[in-house]
């Protein structure tokens, strides 16, 4: 494998010369200290072989109200007291219920725990009823990477705030594949200079927090059509297309001293062609409805050594803490049994194996190997030494319990919601209007029809449909999704006939693990094609994946808004009614015609 040198970076400059990175600008460097290293090497040279094996597994976390002699309660009281797990992934939950379970958990854990989170759109991607900040191809759109810093900033205050160490972000794949339906819009986009600039923004000001960011997906996984949480993708490029292209944030990102880096199940034959076969049919998974197998493939890097130890941590010179992605995921299920998915996690050179099928599992699956010799122990400590280190240098050995009175203060805040609003204003996108539709010019009755791939027809919208409706036009809204008949097309097409504007608002979202992730239900997609063959007037907005204009032919206004958030919803409404214009520039290109830098405006 040829070395991956710096001077692959030189591409940035030419591709993207307003989005430049200074490695002397952020927050010094944030690592253990000398005193953390030696207070985990006294701890760990105390620890017994089964307290060892319990921090390298960390578990996942819906919190909710729990009776502590619930059986669910019991679970996790097991395996926080007996198997001794290293730390909690936080998933959905309301604030206080998952505070105050994170902190019921730190009471019983021997050691502190640490607890993380996939906060990549702030505190309210996880937790309900707080701000959620706008995508990351929002924050490209709108180009400013000091938008992405001050998100980075607030997203570390507030995980702070609820208890949460290390955020498993910012997502820096690079979205070359429009078809890829789980990363889109959680990307920056499809320039690896821009991709960089704005992951190292938000990394720097999740790090000034003192709280631990997380790059991901190592080594990359923009460029692909399968959802990993549904099988195992494949990106099959040459080594140099990697390097210029998928490897460059992440080599960027090491340099700038990001503190941890996830890796993902994902194939890369030109870095580990280790092949590999299904040990089962396809099945229902853990994630969405069912797996996908693919058939036979190469090792995905998770589990890869080569990828892992030779290439992140040797030739990329990474020394941060090095976590899986959830290993319940389809990526490995299909192809590996939970013990030996974990024990060749560990011998990669991973340091976190996060969220297995089952914990006991998995760290029987440990044991064995370290009984027969496969694991030596030295790779055992070392792992458990880098984490105990992160947690002396974060104070959880002094301090493992968080405030409940201080969050009301910190979370979702006025700067929240005004950063959210900023992101919003920068980055809606004005990609086609062909008949000067937008803004509308005149008031009137507006028919809203919103289509989306959740089961939200209830409140798909209302964010943008209330906006309208604050200034004076008259709206009838009505939703499709995938529950909705041939009817309901027919029902769309009279009222769009009915109205005076017509907008259609289509919820094409990332949903992991759903087979349906970022396209349209059927009878969404016929409803729209009818009316705008009946109405060339018509307004299409995309509150999500931004390359939905490739299934319509005949799309005259094109709005795209990169996501559902509050902030993008009343955004768009105000641009398309005029009141606000527009500024965002697409960082991918949606199609042959609309590529990156297309922005109109319409003043």
């Amino acid at each position: 494998m040829r070395k991956i040198i710096s001077a692959a970076l030189a591409v940035l400059f030419l591709v993207s010369p307003s989005f430049s990175v200074s490695w002397g600008s952020g927050p010094e460097r944030f690592e253990p200290s000398t005193k953390s290293w030696k207070e985990a090497r006294k701890l760990l040279s105390k620890m017994t072989v089964d307290e060892k094996l319990g921090q390298l597994v960390h578990i996942g976390l819906n919190a909710r109200f729990m009776n502590r002699e619930s059986n669910e309660f019991l679970r996790l009281k097991r395996e926080i007291e007996e198997l001794k797990v290293g730390g909690v992934v936080v998933f959905a939950g309301p604030v206080y219920e998952t505070v105050h379970l994170i902190n019921r958990l730190q009471e019983l854990a021997p050691y502190p725990l640490l607890i993380s989170a996939d906060f990549e759109t702030g505190v309210g991607m996880r937790l309900t009823d707080t701000v959620n900040l706008p995508w990351n191809m929002a924050f490209a759109a709108a180009g400013d990477p000091e938008l992405a810093r001050k998100a980075g900033e607030i997203t570390g205050r507030e995980a702070l705030a609820v208890g949460v160490r290390q955020v498993f972000a910012p997502v820096i794949d690079i979205n070359d594949n429009p078809y890829n339906p789980v990363i889109n819009v959680r990307s920056y986009g499809q320039d690896p200079g821009l991709v960089l600039a704005l992951g190292k923004a938000f990394a720097d000001g999740v790090q000034s927090r003192r709280v631990i960011a997380t790059a991901k997906h190592f080594p990359g996984h923009g460029n692909t059509t399968v959802d990993s949480h549904r099988g195992l993708p494949e990106i099959d490029r040459p080594i140099e297309k990697l390097e210029k292209n998928e490897l460059v944030p992440f080599k960027g990102l090491i340099e700038g001293g990001v503190a941890s880096v996830m890796v993902s199940h994902i194939s890369m034959p030109a870095l580990d062609p280790q092949a590999i076969e299904p040990i089962r049919t396809r099945e229902k998974g853990a994630y969405g409805d069912s797996e996908i197998v693919t058939g036979a493939g190469t090792v995905p890097a998770t589990l890869s050594r080569p990828i892992v130890t030779e290439l992140l941590k040797g030739e990329m010179k990474f020394e941060g803490l090095v976590v899986t992605d959830a290993m319940d995921m389809a990526g490995l299920t299909i192809y590996f049994e939970q013990k030996e998915a974990a024990v060749r996690a560990l011998l990669a050179g991973n340091d976190i194996l996060l969220k297995p099928e089952d914990a006991a599992t998995a760290i029987q699956g440990l044991r064995d190997a370290l009984e027969t010799g496969r694991i030596p122990i030295r790779a055992i400590d070392e792992a458990v030494l880098k984490q105990l280190a992160w947690k002396f240098e974060l104070g959880l050995f002094k301090h493992r319990q968080t405030s409940l009175d201080t969050i009301d203060g910190i979370v979702s805040s006025a700067e929240t919601a005004d950063l959210a609003a900023r992101v919003a204003d920068g980055a809606i996108t004005l990609v086609e209007n062909r008949n000067d539709s937008v803004p509308l010019r005149k008031k009137g009755t507006v028919f809203v029809l919103c289509v989306t791939n959740g089961f939200d027809h209830v409140s798909a919208g209302r964010s943008f449909v209330s906006e309208l409706a604050a200034e004076r036009f008259e709206v009838q809204r009505m939703a499709i999704d995938e529950r909705s008949g041939p009817e309901a097309a027919a029902a769309s097409l009279k009222l769009a006939s009915d109205a005076d504007h017509v907008i259609i608002a289509m919820f094409g979202r990332v949903r992991s693990g759903a087979p349906n992730s970022i396209g349209l239900p059927e009878t969404g997609v016929s409803a729209i094609k009818q009316i705008l063959s009946a109405r060339s007037d018509t307004i299409s907005v995309s509150f999500g994946n931004p390359y939905l204009i490739n299934d319509f032919s005949d799309m005259g206004a094109y709005v795209v808004a990169y996501g559902e958030m509050q902030s993008l919803q009343k955004a768009a409404a105000e641009k398309i009614i005029g009141s606000s214009e527009f500024k965002g520039r697409l960082p991918v290109d949606i199609s042959s015609k609309h590529k990156r830098g297309t922005g109109l405006r319409t003043k």
